[in-house]
């Protein structure tokens, strides 16, 4: 008989994000049948997970990992675990996987659909949820994988993947007939990642909304043709076709820019917040109603077009440019910051909310 171990979680109060707690139990480490059990290694922490959260309830991220508890929730993270019990044929102990985690030390799953990329965790409570985040790959089966780039991956991946089918999204569009596209929060790796997506449209024009403290960060980046703080919105001319991707999720500030580009605004793409915790709010003072961007859509389109293999090669190879853009020697737009233990991810998840971590960093925590 195998003696218990310790499981220990992290749990957010879903109204008040920088409030969290961590819990111990005894639980045994023997799977039921038809069950595997994860040991949870790394995990990335960014405001994509504030994102998550703030929108935990109206689209149902605190589903993925209930806690038991009403009023508190696993904010979930992309990670990295291994196998440490399976009863499932094709799932072997040892076995590492990339997927969607809670922060937590163990993961209990039921796979299905087990093939030789991975499977899909199939536990009742995760039925009716966005398939995209119940799939979990085999790090040997991903040939875009590799050691040395995991903290590259759990960082810009789930991001990049938002980026790239924004920008593939936009394209398949005309772009709507815009000639200029306007990021707000545009130092932030998703709304940046979709302006280097972007890079190969010819007279296109990228501007970039952000910070006044963010302003030397975001033009060093290279990908924005202008970059304006956003007290010097109304400097920029209202003359040609123009698109808001709004990464801010602030009511105030996109009430600014469809009156800015008020008779030429053609089009008003809200990407998730960076900023805001409340509902995503889909109004504008006048011009086009804002249409909320998700991933998950275009890529269930493009799966019918491409093939899933014609997506994952699409994502891969962009990804692969990424990141080879981001760690440029010369001019490094992420610095990886590792660190350990769960009082270091509620440490990370309360500066994220307070917008206390500086563009550049990238957060991951190995539990």
């Amino acid at each position: 008989m195998q003696s218990p171990s310790t499981v220990t979680r992290l749990i957010t109060r879903k109204n008040a994000l920088d409030q969290s707690r961590i819990e111990q139990e005894q639980r045994s480490l023997i799977p039921a049948d038809g069950e595997v059990i994860l040991k949870i290694d790394r995990c990335a922490l960014t405001t994509n997970n504030i994102t998550y959260a703030a929108y935990g309830d109206s689209m149902n991220y605190w589903g993925f990992f209930p806690t038991g508890l009403a009023e508190w929730g696993h904010i979930p993270a992309w990670g990295f675990a291994d196998v440490i019990a399976s009863t499932v044929e094709g799932v072997t102990v040892g076995e590492r996987f990339y997927g969607y985690f809670p922060i937590a030390s163990h993961l209990w799953m039921r796979p299905e659909r087990v093939t030789e990329r991975g499977f899909y965790d199939a536990a009742q409570h995760r039925q009716a949820l966005t398939s995209a985040y119940n799939q979990y790959t085999r790090c040997s089966w991903d040939s875009y994988y590799s050691p040395e780039t995991e903290n590259l991956q759990i960082l810009l991946k789930p991001l990049f993947l938002t980026s790239s089918m924004l920008a593939d999204f936009l394209q398949d569009n005309q772009l709507f007939g815009a000639t200029r596209l306007v990021f707000s929060s545009a130092s932030s790796k998703t709304a940046y990642g979709t302006a280097v997506c972007l890079d190969n449209q010819p007279g296109l024009e990228r501007v970039a909304l952000t910070s006044a403290g963010n302003k030397a960060f975001v033009e060093k980046l290279g990908c924005y043709g202008r970059t304006v703080s956003y007290a010097e919105l109304a400097s920029l001319a209202n003359d040609r076709p123009t698109l808001y991707v709004d990464f801010s999720g602030d009511l105030d500030l996109r009430d600014q820019v469809h009156q800015q580009f008020a008779g030429q605004l053609v089009y008003s793409c809200f990407a998730g917040s960076a900023q805001s915790t409340e509902e995503a709010r889909l109004t504008a003072i006048e011009g086009p109603k804002p249409v909320f961007f998700f991933a998950p859509i275009q890529i269930r389109k493009r799966n019918a077009e491409w093939g899933p293999e014609g997506v994952s090669r699409h994502i891969g190879e962009g990804l692969q440019r990424f990141y080879r853009q981001v760690t440029a020697v010369e001019n490094p737009l992420l610095e990886v910051v590792e660190s350990e233990g769960y009082e270091a991810a509620q440490n990370v998840i309360s500066r994220l909310f307070h917008g206390q971590v500086a563009p550049v960093e990238g957060h991951v925590i190995r539990l």
